[in-house]
C-alpha cells in the first residue's frame, strides 16, 4: 500500500500534458489535495529539490540569482563622499543604516513565509528595493538617504535569509549556493566599474547610478513576482510542518540553538571584513598606495571579481574537501594575503593581493549557509539564516563605521588590522561548529553520500 501511494504522489507531481508550465497554474490546490489525500511510510525519505526540479525551480532559481546581483550591485557603489562634503565619520552612517532594515527583516521574515510564503517576499522586498531606488535617484538630502538605506536592509535581509535558506536545503547545494552568491559578488565587480565610469569618465553625479538601480529592482520585482506567484503561505506551511509538541515560535526556537549563535558570530565577522574591505578598498588605494580614482576603483572591481570567481569555481572543490575543512583552508590563505596586502607598500601587490583575497573570502558564506542547513531541522532554516544574516548585517554596518572612525583619526590605513583580527576571530568560531548531528544523519541518507564531510 505504501508503494502505490508513493507512486501516486510521484505521478502527481508531474503534469500530465505537454503545455510548459507557468507559475500558478499549478501548485498550491494540487499540492494541498496530495497531502491531504496520501499518508507518507513512517519510513519514508524526503526528496531533495534541486536547481531544475521540480521544473518551475528553473525560473525561481533564476529569479534568486537577479535578486542577488541586484543586492551586490547595491553594495558595489560609491561617490558620496566628494557630493555631500561630509566626514568619513558621517559618511559611514551609511553603513549603519541597513543593519536597522536587516535587524527589522529578521523580526518579520519567518512571519511573512508563514502568511503570505516566498511570494510575500518577493513582492514586499522588491517594493522595498524599488522605491528606495527610486528616490535615492532624485538625490535627496543626506539624512533622507540613510532612510531610505534602511528600507534596502529590510528588503536585503528578507532575500538573503529566503533564497539563501531555500537553496542551502538543495541537492548540490554547494556548487547552487556558490552560484547564489557569485551573482552578489558579480553585482558588486560591476556596480564599480559602472560608478567609476559615470564619475571619472562621463562626470556625472553618484546619483545617476542609481537610475541604472531602479532599472534593475523593478525588473527583479517583475520576475521574482512571477516566479514564485503560486508558493503561498499555505504552501510554505504544508512544506515546512512543525512538531506538534513544539509550543514556541520559530525563531525563537532557532535562537535555543547554539549552532544558530555559532553560525551568528561567523556571519557577523566575515561580512564585516568583506563589507569595510568593499566599501573601503577605493579610499585605501588612493590615499595609502597614491592609485588615480579610476586605477584604484580597478582593484575594487578586482576585489569582487575574486569573489565571483571563488564562489563559482571554490564550490567544487568545497564540496570535494567538506565544509568544515575547506573553510579552514581558505581561512589560512585569507590570514596570508591580508598580511601582503598590508605589510608589501606596493600598488601593484595590493591590487593582486586583494584580488585573491576576495577569490578566497567568497566561499566562507555560501558553505557557512550550506553546512547549517544541513545541520539545522528544516523548518528552522529561515528563522535561523535570516537571525544570522541581520547579525551579520550588523558585522557589515559596525565594522566599516569602526574604519571610517579610526579613519577619521588616525587614517584609512586603519582598514588592515581590523580586517585582519576579523579573519583570525571568525577562525576561531568556525572551529566550534559541532561535528555531527541528527541532520547531518539524514542529509547523508538524502544525498546518497554528499553530507557534510568533516574529520571526526
Amino acid at each position: 500500500m505504501a508503494t502505490t501511494t508513493a507512486t501516486q504522489i510521484e505521478l502527481q507531481s508531474f503534469p500530465n500534458d505537454s503545455s510548459p508550465w507557468v507559475p500558478g497554474t499549478r501548485g498550491e490546490s494540487d499540492l494541498e489535495d496530495i497531502r491531504q489525500d496520501t499518508t507518507p511510510p513512517t519510513n519514508a525519505v524526503e526528496a531533495l529539490q534541486s536547481w531544475n526540479y521540480p521544473p518551475e525551480n528553473v525560473f525561481r532559481v533564476g529569479a534568486s540569482f537577479w535578486a542577488f546581483f541586484l543586492m551586490g550591485m547595491n553594495d558595489g557603489s560609491y561617490g558620496l563622499e566628494q557630493y555631500y562634503h561630509l566626514s568619513y565619520t558621517i559618511i559611514s552612517l551609511i553603513f549603519l543604516s541597513p543593519f536597522a532594515g536587516y535587524t527589522f527583516a529578521s523580526l518579520i521574515n519567518d512571519s511573512v513565509h508563514v502568511h503570505f510564503g516566498q511570494r510575500g517576499v518577493a513582492i514586499i522586498a522588491g517594493l522595498c528595493h524599488l522605491i528606495s531606488y527610486i528616490v535615492l535617484s532624485l538625490h535627496p538630502p543626506y539624512p533622507v538617504l540613510v532612510v531610505m538605506f534602511i528600507f534596502v536592509g529590510v528588503g536585503n535581509g528578507l532575500l538573503d535569509a529566503a533564497w539563501c535558506a531555500w537553496i542551502g536545503n538543495m541537492v548540490s547545494a554547494n556548487q547552487v549556493q556558490g552560484f547564489l552568491q557569485a551573482c552578489y559578488s558579480l553585482g558588486g565587480t560591476v556596480a564599480p566599474l559602472i560608478s567609476a565610469a559615470m564619475l571619472a569618465k562621463a562626470g556625472l553625479e553618484w546619483y545617476y547610478f542609481y537610475y541604472i538601480m531602479t532599472a534593475v529592482a523593478a525588473t527583479g520585482l517583475i520576475i521574482s513576482t512571477w516566479a514564485f506567484w503560486a508558493q503561498t503561505g499555505h504552501v510554505y506551511a504544508l512544506e515546512n510542518p512543525r512538531d506538534a509538541n513544539t509550543k514556541t515560535g520559530r525563531l525563537r526556537e532557532a535562537l535555543s540553538h547554539k549552532l544558530t549563535w555559532i553560525f551568528a558570530g561567523f556571519i557577523f565577522g566575515y561580512v564585516g571584513a568583506e563589507v569595510s574591505l568593499g566599501g573601503w578598498i577605493v579610499t585605501f588605494m588612493t590615499q595609502v598606495r597614491s592609485g588615480t580614482t579610476f586605477s584604484s576603483s580597478l582593484t575594487s572591481t578586482g576585489f569582487w571579481a575574486g569573489m565571483t570567481v571563488g564562489r563559482m569555481c571554490l564550490a567544487f572543490l568545497t564540496a570535494w574537501l567538506g565544509e568544515f575543512t575547506s573553510v579552514l583552508v581558505y581561512l589560512g590563505i585569507c590570514f596570508v594575503l591580508e598580511l601582503l596586502f598590508w605589510l608589501i607598500p606596493s600598488f601593484y601587490v595590493s591590487a593582486v593581493a586583494v584580488a585573491l583575497l576576495g577569490m578566497f573570502l567568497g566561499p566562507l558564506f555560501p558553505t557557512a549557509i550550506v553546512l547549517v542547513t544541513k545541520l539545522m531541522p528544516k523548518e528552522l532554516h529561515v528563522g535561523s539564516v535570516g537571525f544570522a544574516t541581520a547579525f551579520g548585517g550588523s558585522g557589515g554596518a559596525v565594522f566599516p563605521f569602526i574604519v571610517g572612525a579610526l579613519a577619521q583619526a588616525k587614517g584609512v590605513k586603519a582598514l588592515q588590522p581590523v580586517v585582519l583580527a576579523l579573519i583570525v576571530a571568525i577562525s576561531g568560531l568556525w572551529m566550534l561548529v559541532p561535528r555531527k548531528g541528527k541532520r547531518y544523519e539524514d542529509n547523508r541518507e538524502r544525498e546518497s553520500g554528499e553530507g557534510v564531510l568533516m574529520p571526526n
